[in-house]
């Protein structure tokens, strides 16, 4: 049984061991909780492991990265003694970023490589942003443009006190995101799948399929019902999904 730490949530185990580990990486301003049905809606074998990153739940206190390169350099030693089985990342919006470069860092440090990488709601690296940075913006502003992204529910944009806590971790988050600047590498040799929301205003299908060209390996991409955070709404369809492509990589 390996030690816990401050980044990695695991559920219960549900088997003794595990085949495979998913590791999770959340959007920006979410947190590891967010995952916390997956485990039992992924097969028994399938060990969730939720990445908790600085300054949100019982990291509160920590102060959040807002640069990605700080960020995949402090989590990639972390993870490593989780990789003596089969290993596969998810991230969503930033959280996708996030995981394209870890499985990147990985490899330099020669670490194990994922079976597979999951990238969701998020444009591939190599693609230009056509928005606007908003990270920096004055607060109404920034309040007005999250309430247009539709993640962030009302009741907590209209309570002060929540937002004291919670704009400042969501700045830092998306200061990764919008501060990201892709290098070229050779593309990385896992398979990688795409997942996008259909009404998804900032993420287009082309957005997603350009993923395909970081991937060696297979590629797939699907889309599904809602918008930027389908992964709520379609949670069910999404880990279906998910599960087809793991056994598809390991038999499971």
């Amino acid at each position: 049984m390996k030690a816990t730490n401050s980044w990695i949530v695991r559920p219960k185990s549900k088997h003794q061991s595990p085949f495979l580990r998913l590791f999770c990486i959340p959007y920006a301003g979410g947190s590891a909780s967010i995952f916390h049905r997956w485990s039992s809606q992924l097969p028994p074998d399938i060990e969730v492991c939720s990445i908790q990153l600085p300054g949100r739940e019982k990291r509160l206190k920590e102060p959040p990265f807002t640069e990605l390169l700080p960020l995949i350099q402090s989590l990639a030693p972390v993870l490593l003694p989780y990789l003596d089985i089969p290993f596969a990342i998810f991230g969503h919006s930033t959280g996708a970023i996030v995981s394209f470069e870890l499985v990147r860092q990985l490899r330099r440090q020669k670490a194990p490589n994922p079976v597979h990488l999951f990238v969701s709601a998020r444009r591939a690296p190599q693609l230009p942003s056509t928005e606007s940075p908003i990270h920096q913006l004055p607060e109404a502003a920034f309040i007005e443009k999250l309430r247009r992204y539709q993640g962030t529910p009302d009741a907590i944009l209209k309570n002060p006190e929540l937002m004291e806590i919670f704009l400042p971790t969501l700045r830092a988050d998306l200061a990764i995101n919008e501060t990201y600047i892709y290098s070229s590498e050779p593309p990385v040799d896992c398979p990688i799948s795409a997942f996008g929301g259909l009404q998804d205003m900032e993420v287009s299908r082309d957005d997603l399929a350009a993923w395909r060209y970081q991937t060696n390996s297979t590629f797939s991409l699907r889309m599904f019902p809602g918008n930027h955070f389908f992964l709520h709404g379609e949670h069910h369809a999404l880990l279906s999904s998910i599960s087809q492509d793991l056994n598809s990589a390991l038999s499971i």
